[in-house]
């Protein structure tokens, strides 16, 4: 926590931290929380272990970080990415796994049909009829989603448009996914509180997760920025609640 520092300095650092993969260790001691109680990382381990070939389209793969911490990994493990700034990072991690990191522009998985028995997705986009295609019979699929909740009381502190603009939930994700023929056979669902304690960390979050307020500078919302900082000096803490499902469901 940083609480002697001045709103300028605070913002000047997290503007200034260079953004790199899916990495958000510079944000440890200023937040807490935003974890559900389960283990996502936990679990999926469990499903790796039992796989000999695994497709990871966790956001989709960001920089790789949680797929290597997986290992050792099926021999016929692949990764999707979807957004060009993650790829060098992931390929450059994953290689030396020896994971091979694809690029998907959109939620069409670049895998044949029914060559994988597990799917994992951590937060990345998800498509049912494509997760659906590429799964063997009785293949797994295994996600953990943010749901249209998450942070939604960050926009509205913001004065900032909605982050969502459809319902995004488990009971949304179950009906797709059962309409793409998948069983489902497991679902949690969790908001768990997601707590900034210097403004800087609050604007290092909204650079690193773009999609939470689109149109996001420091200019645009200084005052809001402003507003909420007040706050934190005042109260300690700004706390929000994020918002994850998991799903399990088998082909």
């Amino acid at each position: 926590m940083n609480s002697g520092h001045g709103f300028e300095q605070l913002v000047a650092e997290a503007v200034g931290v260079p953004l790199k993969g899916w990495d958000f260790s510079w944000l440890k001691g200023r937040t807490a929380g935003s974890d559900p109680s389960w283990s996502y990382p936990e679990l999926a381990g469990e499903l790796v272990r039992g796989s000999t070939s695994l497709l990871d389209i966790d956001i989709d793969t960001g920089g790789g970080e949680l797929l290597a911490s997986l290992a050792p990994l099926p021999a016929r493990t692949r990764a999707v990415e979807g957004w060009p700034p993650n790829l060098p990072v992931a390929r450059q991690r994953l290689a030396q796994v020896g994971v091979e990191v694809l690029f998907a522009q959109d939620t069409t998985l670049p895998v044949q049909a029914q060559s994988v028995d597990v799917v994992l997705n951590r937060h990345g986009r998800l498509n049912p009829g494509e997760v659906a295609r590429v799964l063997q019979p009785d293949g797994r699929l295994f996600t953990q989603q943010v749901g249209s909740d998450d942070c939604a009381e960050l926009n509205e502190s913001l004065e900032a448009p909605a982050a969502y603009c459809t319902t995004w939930n488990a009971e949304v994700a179950v009906d797709a996914l059962n309409a793409a023929g998948l069983t489902v056979f497991g679902v949690r669902q969790e908001w768990p509180s997601f707590t900034f304690y210097d403004i800087g960390a609050l604007v290092y979050q909204l650079r690193a997760v773009p999609w939470q307020v689109r149109d996001f500078t420091v200019s645009r919302y200084h005052d809001s920025l402003r507003r909420i900082d007040e706050h934190i000096r005042t109260h300690g803490e700004f706390r929000v609640h994020a918002h994850r499902f998991l799903i399990h469901a088998r082909a």
